[in-house]
């Protein structure tokens, strides 16, 4: 949903400065430097003009820290309250600098960001409001002043901007595909979210964040599968925050791709498959182990080694289902399902614990860290039979294998390479040729594995990019 955040306490005056540095810009020598911007639906050339750092204010609105500032409920309810005190804005100065997906720590790409500003000034301009509200910049505006640096170049929006304006405006600028800093993805799912609350048309959204519509039905379903993670996971007044799935990205990927192929067959068992890899992820294990968890995972290799503790008693089973005639029992529909949620929700539950520790008491932390444990125990043993299984009952070399294969003979060609150029013994004509021949297949590659994958992952993404910026 989108906020108007009202103005800024000094917008008056922040407007009449602005006013007079546009002035002073059209009255200067030389051409004027411009920003182009996307303004309700048409591009739009804004004047650019220099503005004290001091006098800009850090947009509560925007979309690059909006999971983040769940960090500190306090101060996020503070910022909710009055966005524009000082305690607000250093809250949201404090989130530019954090690692995503952990605020506690300094993101070393902030670091990075001030040694490209001390030793190369500023190489695009922002831009603000002429209240003085930062729209695009604000993570440079905050590695400015920790620098020192008293002004600011920026783009100036038309007077006529409104809260709605400014929301477009900041997303239009961060989703372009030659965009610097991507948004995290918890930011970037809650971005396409805004955008389907407004009751906007998944082709468009899909048009406006440079994806597909499949892939933005795709990042839908996650976010409402972390949302019910979180609810989920709420114990004793604690409970998990988007930005803790921060690094779950592909392995999230891999799930909806898996559970949408198990859902067209069965649906028990793909909510079977999707129970046991939320689990896995929320233990940390790699995508690669995560892969090996299959809708048969739970009562092949989990079962029987997992703790007494952690096994569904008698009272919270579901019940029974007698049929009729033969005077028997079977268990009821969904009660696997039952059963790996209530193990899925006590990992929740635990990890809550653990990620805000400082909120817990000390039988809490041991309680969680004992159930942590004892099911990544549990899990390591079971993935590793899983993965065992999966390599026994590969009987044919598929197209990752063969991909793994050329990876090994590319490597050993490094090698070779290394031993030519010590004795001068490589054909450098044939060579040339042999690497034209790998573009040409490579570009068949990316070709095929784009019809084949609808929704491709790191890796195919890889490929499609570096084939399509060759040519």
């Amino acid at each position: 949903m989108q906020v108007d955040f009202g103005e800024p306490p000094i917008s008056a005056e922040n407007r009449v400065l602005v006013e007079q540095r546009l002035e002073e810009v059209r009255k200067g020598q030389g051409v004027p430097e411009t920003l182009t911007v996307e303004f309700r639906g048409q591009p739009r050339h804004v004047e650019v003009i220099d503005m004290p750092v001091s006098r800009l204010f850090y947009n509560p609105g925007t979309h690059r820290i909006r999971a983040q500032r769940s960090h500190d409920p306090e101060r996020d309810l503070a910022l909710q309250k009055d966005p524009w005190s000082d305690e607000s804005q250093d809250y949201l100065h404090y989130l530019l600098k954090a690692a995503p997906t952990d605020p506690s720590k300094r993101d070393p790409k902030f670091d990075d960001l001030m040694g490209s500003l001390r030793e190369h000034k500023q190489n695009e301009p922002g831009l603000i409001t002429r209240d003085g509200v930062i729209v695009n910049g604000n993570t440079r505006r905050a590695a400015l002043k920790e620098l020192g640096v008293t002004s600011i170049r920026v783009g100036v929006l038309p007077a006529s901007c409104t809260w709605a304006d400014i929301h477009a405006v900041e997303l239009s600028l961060q989703l372009r595909p030659d965009r610097r800093r991507e948004y995290s993805y918890i930011n970037h799912l809650l971005a396409l979210d805004e955008q389907v609350a407004l009751g906007r048309q998944l082709s468009d959204i899909a048009r406006d964040f440079h994806t597909t519509t499949p892939a933005c039905e795709r990042d839908i379903w996650i976010l409402n599968q972390l949302r019910d993670l979180i609810q989920r996971s709420k114990h004793n007044g604690l409970s998990l925050r988007l930005m803790d799935f921060e690094d779950a990205k592909e392995k999230l990927f891999e799930l909806y791709r898996a559970y949408s192929k198990e859902h067209a067959k069965n649906k028990e068992k793909a909510d079977l498959l999707k129970e046991a890899r939320l689990a896995a992820i929320v233990l940390d294990f790699s995508k690669t182990d995560v892969r090996y968890i299959g809708p048969d995972f739970q009562t092949r290799f989990l079962e029987q080694r997992l703790p007494e503790s952690a096994k569904p008693s008698g009272a919270a089973a579901p019940a029974a289902v007698t049929i009729p005639g033969l005077n028997r029992t079977v268990q009821a529909a969904g009660a696997q399902v039952a059963a790996a949620r209530a193990l899925t929700n006590s990992l929740l539950q635990a990890k809550a614990v653990q990620v805000v520790s400082g909120k817990a008491t000390p039988a809490q932390l041991t309680a969680a860290s004992e159930t942590f444990t004892e099911l990544k125990e549990a899990f390591d043993e079971a993935i590793e039979f899983a993965g065992k299984d999966y390599r026994l009952r590969k009987k044919r070399q598929a197209a990752p294998d063969r991909v793994n294969d050329a990876c090994k003979d590319l490597e050993q060609c490094i090698t070779d390479l290394v031993l030519a150029r010590g004795n001068g013994s490589l054909d450098e004509g044939a060579f040339d040729d042999a690497l034209l021949n790998l573009r040409s297949v490579m570009r068949k590659l990316a070709v095929e594995a784009s019809k084949s994958i609808p929704l491709p992952g790191e890796g195919v993404s890889w490929l499609r990019d570096v084939t399509a910026t060759e040519r």
